[in-house]
């Protein structure tokens, strides 16, 4: 088991934490905007897609079993932050996180991060500059279950699409 510890400061350091992120779950009560510290800090159930790529290549006459890690993303510098589809008193409600972008609000480094959850719901955040931080916190444990996606029919296209092919 390896424990993840990542840092973004651009916007393909951020596309690598989205990667690392596809198919996290959390609960909405596990977001936390501490405003005074200009923060938002995530803490999630990380699906382990580098350790499914590595089990891909590999030959199992078994059915493969798969990761998930708890991990902590945080983003800093956050100067707002505004949710679409998501009911912050439900705090049970559990959130897929599908990916993270980045949009320049025009020549500095500020611009706007989005987290965007599976029933078309997403976090959008201003932000000064890119900041963010994902660490694994714990041991691993293993699941049966591998997201699935609508547009990705077999496990091979899901691969190709998490690796950008």
């Amino acid at each position: 088991m390896t424990m993840l510890k990542l840092a973004a400061l651009d916007s393909e350091d951020l596309d690598v934490l989205s990667s690392q992120t596809q198919d996290a779950v959390l609960k909405v009560g596990d977001i936390n905007w501490l405003k005074d510290e200009g923060r938002l800090v995530l803490s999630m159930h990380r699906f382990a897609w580098d350790e499914a790529i590595r089990q891909q290549s590999r030959f199992f006459k078994a059915k493969p079993t798969y990761e998930r890690h708890q991990a902590i993303l945080h983003f800093n510098r956050v100067s707002g932050v505004q949710s679409r589809n998501i009911r912050s008193a439900a705090k049970d409600a559990v959130l897929n996180l599908l990916a993270i972008t980045y949009e320049p609000s025009g020549e500095g480094p500020d611009g706007f991060i989005s987290l965007i959850f599976a029933g078309d719901a997403e976090i959008r955040l201003a932000v000064e500059c890119i900041e963010a931080q994902l660490k694994d916190t714990g041991a691993a444990w293993e699941t049966e279950n591998l997201p699935e996606h609508e547009a990705a029919e077999t496990f091979e296209q899901q691969l190709a699409a998490v690796q950008g092919k």
